[in-house]
């Protein structure tokens, strides 16, 4: 049980979020347990983050050794893991330069200054629906009028346009916009996959294209990055989540044809380039192989084969181990209902169950998963 001054310090955290009365304790693979030792299939993974499973040894091992070397010495100086992920991502990129913080919203706000670094321009285009984040320029550029409204005004010239509407992507890109900001897969959003013609349209335009792969890079869709699938290669790229697999880190990847525009004091982040976090983000990269992108086919193929055709089911959407259920009812009730069951799912909208397991998620791991939600969705 939890202690009292674990008790009391729930009151003391500010009211930022909606949180289950589920205290989780420990977490191993795609398990974890609470703090009464009852335990859980975690589907959720921490919102898409716990790539390679709780308490992964590589990562571990590679935390455990860099805490014993160097925990910070700031950008003044180098620092070997830094450099060492920003070879490794370029190499997964095929020529990038990398810029390191702490967050999703903090790499989507170094992106927004880039561009309009690099373009002079200030008009973004973003996507309706989509998620970039909550602090002020993320924000700006997220479609959802939900969490806009209440901290507006906003930073002007951003203009949203449907997913997957070519004509009216192209007729908002003018000449007054520097940067178009797209989600492979909306995840906030609903779980809402761009198709490909799309965003070869958003690539062939003359503005900069930033791809945000927070949610959906370093693996989740069955390759390094989503943009491989959709065949682009974008000028600029966003990542977190699944980055050190549970570690704080962001990063912003330009590639090597699109750098340039920022000088010393333009940019920065006090923690960005952290050594331990770099460290086990390098351990991450060099885990996503071939063997576990297969993984990622296999346990999809057969979540979304089991789900489609239950009687409660919509449809199932995404790519990769981001998928969303279209559900009858409401997301929350599959929510709650599962979590009493001893398995944790998320929502994406108030009618889509979203998965997001680790990318090491056995088999037996999705036969236990597709038990509970058979039961509740039937």
């Amino acid at each position: 049980m939890p202690s009292d001054t674990v008790s009391q310090g729930l009151e003391r955290l500010l009211l930022t979020y909606a949180r289950t009365d589920l205290t989780i304790a420990r977490g191993e693979g795609c398990r974890v347990w609470d703090a009464d030792g009852r335990e859980y299939l975690d589907f959720g993974g921490g919102i898409a983050v716990v790539s390679l499973g709780h308490c992964h040894p590589g990562p571990l091992a590679a935390a455990q050794a860099q805490l014993e070397r160097l925990w910070h010495v700031s950008n003044l100086y180098r620092t070997e893991p830094a450099e060492e992920l920003a070879s490794l991502l370029s190499a997964r990129f095929g020529g990038a330069q990398a810029f390191f913080c702490n967050s999703g919203a903090e790499a989507i706000e170094a992106a927004l200054k880039y561009a309009r670094k690099a373009t002079g321009k200030p008009g973004v285009v973003a996507l309706e629906g989509s998620f970039h984040g909550r602090t002020l320029g993320a924000l700006s550029a997220t479609g959802q009028p939900g969490k806009r409204t209440a901290f507006e005004p906003l930073v002007p010239g951003v203009r949203f346009v449907p997913p997957n509407d070519v004509q009216a992507l192209q007729h908002a890109a003018d000449e007054e916009v520097g940067l178009i900001l797209l989600e492979p897969v909306l995840g906030e959003g609903g779980v809402v996959p761009l198709d490909a013609e799309f965003v070869a349209a958003a690539a062939a335009l003359p503005q900069l294209l930033c791809v945000d792969e927070v949610q959906t890079g370093v693996g989740r869709t069955g390759s390094f990055f989503a943009f491989e699938e959709l065949g682009v290669r974008p000028d600029l790229v966003t990542l977190a989540k699944g980055l050190a697999n549970g570690l704080p880190i962001g990063a912003l990847l330009v590639a090597d044809d699109s750098t340039g525009a920022f000088a010393p004091g333009d940019h920065g982040s006090t923690f960005g380039g952290n050594p331990v976090s770099c460290a086990v983000a390098c351990a991450v990269v060099e885990a996503i192989d071939a063997e576990l992108l297969d993984n990622v086919q296999l346990r999809v193929a057969r979540l979304a084969g089991a789900l489609a055709p239950l009687p409660g089911v919509i449809s199932v959407r995404g790519c990769g181990l981001l998928i969303g259920i279209e559900v009858e009812g409401a997301a929350v009730a599959v929510v709650d209902a599962a979590r009493e069951s001893g398995l944790l799912v998320l929502t994406a909208g108030a009618n889509v169950v979203r998965l997001t397991p680790p990318l090491t998620v056995t088999a037996e791991d999705v036969e236990d998963a597709l038990q509970v939600l058979e039961r509740i969705l039937c």
